[in-house]
């Protein structure tokens, strides 16, 4: 099997577009990512991380979202690979360079293949939660935004657990981060920004009813949950209900890289 029985048509936009439309385009296809192009010549990628990231700065603290456009956070986190490249061969080099891999014959954008596609390989990997889950980085209901953003972006995550009395009460993305700050620039007066947002708090923005898995779910169900809800990430309980682990889609391929490297199940 390659690439180019796997991969998706790719969503597109403009160098020149606003992060704004951007931002509503991904959220239309329920996307985290788009390719950036100018005419007919890959550019780069925008993500929604790249956003929150850009949305930050102080350069641009007090400038909307539609006043920005979608090149001053595009990124270079893709890699143009052939039709016929192999399946091991692309699960290698996306665990290898972390991205996406855009596929590309003749200068020409054939397609592309995101962690998704990737994963709707993993069903067969062998194993439980515990072993493919990352030492969780968290934070509470009442912390800023602000600093929520900075441990995702330091630590180049998609999501943060949210805590309060030791119960996983939520969980907070670069989406939801980067939907936030859009959202904020657009209605806060700019002589207001600096302090409104400092009373920007992660309960304000979180998604409730977190899905999550035991230790000893193994990884195939962990994948099915992951495809199925469409999300990047779940926090891992223990048996008795503590969070100890989270498991990203990153982490997946990891495990099917070593998987094809070692030749064990």
């Amino acid at each position: 099997m390659n690439v180019k029985s796997i991969m998706k048509e790719p969503l597109l936009v403009h160098k020149s577009d606003t992060l704004s439309h951007a931002m509503n385009l991904m959220d239309k296809h329920d996307t985290r990512r788009l390719l950036v192009i100018n005419g007919n010549e890959l550019i780069g990628l925008i993500t929604m991380r790249s956003i929150a990231r850009k949305l930050g700065t102080w350069k641009t603290s007090n400038l909307p979202a539609s006043s920005l456009h979608v090149a001053a956070a595009t990124t270079n986190l893709f890699t143009k690979v052939l039709p016929d490249t192999s399946i091991d061969d692309a699960i290698a080099l996306m665990d290898r360079k972390g991205g996406i891999l855009v596929v590309t014959d003749n200068g020409s954008i054939l397609g592309w293949v995101t962690p998704h596609e990737i994963m709707r390989n993993a069903y067969a990997v062998k194993g439980y939660a515990a072993e493919v889950m990352k030492e969780p980085i968290s934070v509470s209901p009442g912390d800023r935004v602000s600093h929520a953003r900075r441990l995702i972006l330091d630590n180049d995550i998609g999501r943060l657990p949210v805590i309060e009395n030791n119960d996983v009460v939520g969980i907070v993305t670069e989406r939801d981060v980067a939907r936030a700050m859009m959202n904020f620039r657009a209605l806060v007066p700019d002589n207001q920004q600096d302090e409104r947002i400092r009373n920007l708090i992660v309960g304000d923005i979180m998604t409730r009813n977190v899905k999550s898995v035991r230790t000893n779910t193994p990884i195939s169900e962990v994948v099915s949950l992951m495809l199925n809800e469409n999300i990047g990430g779940v926090p891992v309980l223990n048996l008795n209900d503590e969070m100890v682990g989270v498991i990203s889609r990153r982490a997946i391929i990891r495990r099917m890289a070593q998987v094809r490297q070692t030749g064990t199940g």
